[in-house]
């Protein structure tokens, strides 16, 4: 977890004095607060091992939100990782420089749902996620995949004197939830004319085109039983067909997922409690409880997943590729939402069939590539979340319902280091990295891409100088719009204990619809080989800036 990450652009805010300098606090507060709580948790839930590397990635979520500096996490340096790069153009690169990657992500668009359902300290979730990704070499993928998971949760609310301008009250909650979750990814790259970017306006043409057709059919797959469901089956599968295009893949997906997430996360909220009468009571001394309104001031989230993908047909077929993320995620702000997050990730590829044969056998496994990827996404924007909610009367039962939503502007710096293992000893040396075995195990280090570009130090592990001597190195920056909406109905439960009210929830629904873009920008870049002095020089990368993503 001591990669350095990269700041690109002006994310902070100004500072004034009065209300604008306020705000500015506010927020800062409200992002230490999320990443306490997110601490929290972790420090309940994972080895302390664990919960050191979390607590870097959370101070860094922290110092985002304040534009300020990094942590210390043992680099020391400060750098920002250009390299030395100057505000002009990059230079071009070498003629036929194998560390050109041949490829590089030009846009995304990322539709989500999930509904969340909670009986008392159990939740239960599921959600869809769907992916439309342009590549420059002309080529579309789209990726769908569902997932279900359960977990708990808790929450504790109480009343604070300095908290008068919200009633006096703060409500604080955590989950942890585990998941599992299935799907496909389609490869479009049938258009071949000899222009990449012809081809991507064709292929993206026949993925959007085949995503009407997935729709159509999940209707029709969904139809309730009856007396003439498999005539009506046969009948709407058959408009559904028509919807397919003129260069359409097989049904099945060129490369099958299987998913499995952990997740801890918390939030924290202020209320504001509202009375009738005199000193909210009635003429008979007894209180006049009407409600009282919330709002989500920060929520925080720790997600581990790993996702296996085995491709079926394409370029790939015959690989299996596992691929491990841990990210840390902040968002918050009742009017102004401000949101930070942090990955890093780790893909393996082996053979298929050596690989499913060494795990009958009980032998080591020999990978095919490793790729490590780091981001960091930083953006602000408009937005509400709110909640009202009023108690029964003469109960402790409340009924609360909530919603919101909102844009985000945001920024996205990622990093990539992608290496072919082409050899035994390579492969071998990956493979003790990943398991922790060896003197450098994955669990003590994760190399950043603008790390490996460096000169290795004399205290450098085998798999940074192994990076930096034959990784392909690459940094993009995306430019990212993501618009949000929340819907929420709970009936809870509380029992209280002076200041303090232990308060759970009997049943509760919430339904988030998340649809984000994201689109290249800045300079396209890549490190070259080693030259003298033993640094990577950062060069353009024109397989990249060869075609322009479609909006």
């Amino acid at each position: 977890m001591n990669g350095t990450y990269h700041r690109h652009g002006a994310h902070g805010r100004g500072r004034g004095r009065g209300e604008t300098g306020q705000g500015g606090v506010e927020y800062v507060a409200m992002i230490g607060v999320v990443a306490a709580i997110v601490g929290a948790i972790v420090a309940l839930t994972v080895p302390e091992d664990t919960a050191v590397a979390l607590d870097d990635a959370v101070c860094r979520i922290v110092n985002a939100g304040d534009g300020g500096e990094g942590c210390d996490s043992g680099n020391g340096d400060g750098e920002d990782g250009d390299g030395g790069d100057g505000d002009g153009p990059l230079p071009p690169p070498p003629p036929g420089d194998p560390f050109q990657p041949a490829k590089c992500l030009l846009s995304q668009d990322q539709t989500k749902e999930t509904v969340v359902v909670q009986i008392l300290f159990i939740k239960i979730s599921s959600s869809e996620q769907i992916k439309l990704q342009q590549w420059s070499d002309g080529t579309v993928t789209l990726e769908r995949v569902t997932e279900s998971g359960g977990g708990v949760t808790a929450s504790i609310s109480a009343g604070i004197p300095g908290l008068k301008d919200w009633g006096g009250s703060a409500s604080l909650s955590g989950s942890y939830m585990k998941g599992s979750g299935s799907g496909g990814q389609w490869l479009f790259n049938g258009n071949k004319t000899g222009d990449p970017q012809k081809d991507l306006e064709l292929n993206l043409e026949d993925a959007k085109q085949f995503t009407e057709y997935l729709k159509a059919q999940g209707k029709c797959n969904s139809r309730p039983p009856g007396a003439r469901s498999a005539e009506l089956g046969m009948i709407c599968s058959y408009d559904a067909n028509k919807k397919k295009p003129d260069l359409p893949p097989e049904k099945a997906p060129d490369v099958d997922i299987t998913k499995t997430s952990t997740e801890k996360s918390g939030s924290v909220s202020f209320g504001k409690g509202f009375t009738k009468g005199k000193g909210g009571k009635d003429k008979d001394g007894k209180p006049t409880d009407l409600g009282n309104i919330s709002g989500e001031f920060g929520s925080g989230a720790m997600t581990e997943d790993v996702v296996v993908m085995r491709a079926n047909t394409g370029p790939d077929a015959g690989k299996i590729t596992f691929i491990y993320t841990f990210s840390v995620d902040a968002k918050g702000g009742e009017i102004a939402q401000g949101k930070a997050t942090r990955m890093q990730q780790v893909a393996v590829t082996y053979d298929a069939a050596t690989y499913d044969q060494e795990e009958e056998d009980g032998k080591e496994h020999r990978p095919e590539k490793l790729v490590i990827t780091t981001s960091e996404e930083n953006g602000a924007g408009a937005g509400v979340q709110v909640g009202a909610g009023a108690n029964v009367a003469g109960t402790p039962v409340t009924i609360d319902v909530g919603g919101g939503g909102g844009t985000i502007q945001s920024q996205i710096h990622t990093e990539s280091a992608e290496l072919v293992l082409d050899n035994d000893p390579d492969s071998k040396l990956v493979e003790d990295w990943l398991r922790g075995r060896g003197d450098f195990p994955a669990g003590d280090v994760l190399p950043s891409p603008s790390d490996a570009a460096e000169a290795p130090g004399s205290d450098a592990g085998p798999l940074e100088r192994l990076l930096h001597d034959k990784a392909k190195l690459s940094r993009l920056d995306y430019n990212a719009n993501t618009d949000w909406w929340n819907a929420s109905l709970g009936i809870g439960f509380g029992i209280s204990a002076g200041q303090v009210t232990m308060g759970f929830k009997l049943f509760g629904i919430d339904i988030t619809h998340e649809e984000k873009n994201q689109t290249i920008t800045g300079d396209p870049s890549y490190a070259t080989g080693p030259k003298n002095g033993g640094a990577r020089p950062w060069v353009e990368w024109t397989n990249c800036t060869q075609t322009k993503p479609i909006t």
